[in-house]
């Protein structure tokens, strides 16, 4: 088997050649001074490779509204190498296609104590470790967007639109500190400060000494193809063994890894041995179950995306829930589970997490082991892993047996009125515009009498009429596929959803883009905004479609 710890080797045999370094270099690009990154086997996976030369700029988070208030106060990140700080509500992959969008030439990432405690006498990280991460903004193999990647196949090599073009480095608090205390520049704006010792927060692009000096940054990741490995196993159902259950979780990480992958892994375990021991004893569950140890978890869900990619024909309208096991406990499932969702398949995504009060620093480090798992949990892993593996046997085992889903299906009701919401806020600007939102209005109001209608009759039904309850489950199960644009290419767009997806074509994108007639007028694009909203408003009405079932009950008029 061939997962993370194979990939550490290639990078690292490479690194014995050039590693990846920063120097301080003067104006003729002559070396005045090596920066030693401190963690030197830490780097982004998928960066550019190559070298970027200009002065520093800090930019916060990198989030878009960060970009914004820069170009807003004229302060350029162009041909420069910004440094940015972990979190903020934005992945690596956001972080360093926003600044390549704002002509940045590197990209520097760093967490600082204000969002990642570095005190090691209290359980923090260590000032010196960096967190490394991929920049791939997508999911699967890079070179293989929205088709399998299985067994070198035919399809020729094609490049994801996500892969960065600019290099692109974790690096330490320390190192970060080193930079930006000797940076010049205005003051930055309330609520960007952090707090890195001797650091009075400046935007930068210059530097203290008067001597011109700039940064060099050098990245010389080289990517390998590697054999991936995903492990399944499965029991089939007795009464509807074409409809399944999956449990997965990843099994690499970038160290230890014992929060990343250990506890959702043993957990996942438990629970395949678990249902071994029931069906010994005479248990056999109405769908199908299924569990999974995702491969090369940590590189954009690689293992996982490349399954689906392969098998999606054959799962449409097979799988009934995903469960995510990854970073279980003290960790942060939802990304991880959305991101499935949205990668083309109709399932329900649950998110299974038990969360300390405390924050947990050591997640793509080193330091990710289970003794400071157990540290940070007083002791008490094994209780909380068993109560999280009960938790998810029990829901397992109601999805397994119930004859009508549990779904919610009216819960995207909510959703499409706080839009129709929004719309009625701004009608005056939009008719001024010669912009109607009454077909939204219309398609969400078909949608929201589809799930109501169906939520009835499931209640006034015979879940004995084995007939009856499969129709009713099936368009339960269509919802979510047909939340998943039409209109956008799933090789340029890997995150379809118009709900949980990224892009122009999703609510979110829909919803910033409307507030821009009151905040900004001048940026507000009336075409973009009506195609946007002509695809939002098919996509709610092909749900509402799927919803009201045959095609003669559908009463659109057109």
């Amino acid at each position: 088997t061939s997962s993370k710890s194979d990939i550490i080797d290639i990078y690292r045999e490479k690194s014995r050649i050039q590693r990846n370094s920063l120097w301080m270099v003067d104006l003729q690009g002559e070396v005045l001074e090596e920066i030693p990154l401190e963690d030197p086997d830490s780097y982004c996976a998928y960066s550019a490779t190559g070298t970027a030369t200009g002065g520093v700029v800090y930019v916060n988070y990198g989030r878009q509204q960060d970009f914004d208030w820069l170009q807003s106060a004229g302060v350029s990140v162009v041909g420069c190498v910004v440094v940015m700080r972990v979190g903020g509500g934005v992945s690596y992959a956001e972080k360093v296609l926003l600044a390549q969008k704002a002509g940045a030439g590197g990209a520097l990432i760093y967490p600082d104590p204000a969002d990642i405690p570095q005190d090691p006498r209290r359980l923090g990280l260590n000032s010196y470790t960096a967190i490394s991460e991929h920049v791939h903004l997508g999911s699967g193999d890079p070179f293989t967007p929205g088709f399998p990647s299985f067994n070198h196949t035919q399809f020729p090599p094609t490049q994801s639109s996500g892969l960065p073009v600019i290099p692109a480095q974790p690096i330490s608090a320390n190192v970060a500190s080193k930079l930006l205390s000797q940076l010049t520049g205005p003051v930055c704006p309330r609520g960007w400060q952090g707090r890195l010792p001797y650091v009075r927060c400046v935007l930068g692009r210059g530097f203290t000494s008067a001597d011109g000096r700039r940064i060099r940054m050098g990245v010389y990741n080289t990517m390998t193809p590697v054999l991936l490995n995903n492990i399944f196993s499965s029991l089939e159902g007795r009464i509807e063994p074409d409809q399944y259950i999956i449990m997965g979780a990843q099994r690499d990480a970038w160290g230890p890894g014992a929060v990343k992958a250990g506890v959702g892994t043993a957990i996942l375990l438990e629970l395949a041995r678990t249902f071994s021991n029931m069906v010994q004893n005479g248990f056999y569950p109405r769908r199908s179950l299924l569990f999974v140890s995702w491969d090369a978890g940590d590189f954009g869900n690689v293992g996982a995306t490349e399954w689906l990619e392969g098998y999606l024909s054959m799962l449409h309208l097979k799988a009934v829930a995903y469960f995510s096991l990854d970073q279980a406990v003290m960790g942060k499932t939802k990304s991880h589970s959305i991101t499935l969702l949205q990668l083309m398949i109709q399932i329900v995504c649950v998110c299974v997490s038990l969360q300390d009060s405390r924050p947990y620093p050591f997640v793509n480090t080193p330091l990710d082991t289970s003794g400071r798992l157990q540290e940070v949990l007083g002791g008490r892993l094994g209780v909380v892993g068993r109560s999280l593996g009960e938790l998810v046997g029990l829901m397992v085992l109601r999805l397994a047996h119930d004859h009508i889903l549990p779904l919610r299906i009216t819960t995207y009701s909510h959703t499409a009125l706080q839009f129709s919401a929004q719309l009625n806020k701004h009608s005056v600007e939009l008719q001024a515009r010669g912009l109607s939102p009454q077909w939204v209005f219309s398609a969400r109001g078909d949608y929201s009498r589809a799930a109501e209608t169906l939520q009835e009759a499931i209640l006034n039904s015979d879940v004995q009429d084995e007939t009856m309850t499969r129709i009713y489950n099936t368009r339960m199960m269509r919802v979510e596929y047909y939340f998943l644009s039409q209109y956008v290419s799933v090789v340029e767009t890997p995150f379809r959803h118009v709900l949980h997806g990224r892009g122009e074509h999703t609510l979110s994108a829909l919803t910033e883009h409307l507030s821009l007639l009151t905040s900004d007028p001048r940026r507000f694009n009336e075409a973009l905004f009506r195609r946007q909203l002509a695809l939002f408003t098919w996509t709610l009405q092909g749900a509402a479609n799927a919803l009201s079932g045959d095609i003669w009950n559908i009463d659109n008029v057109f």
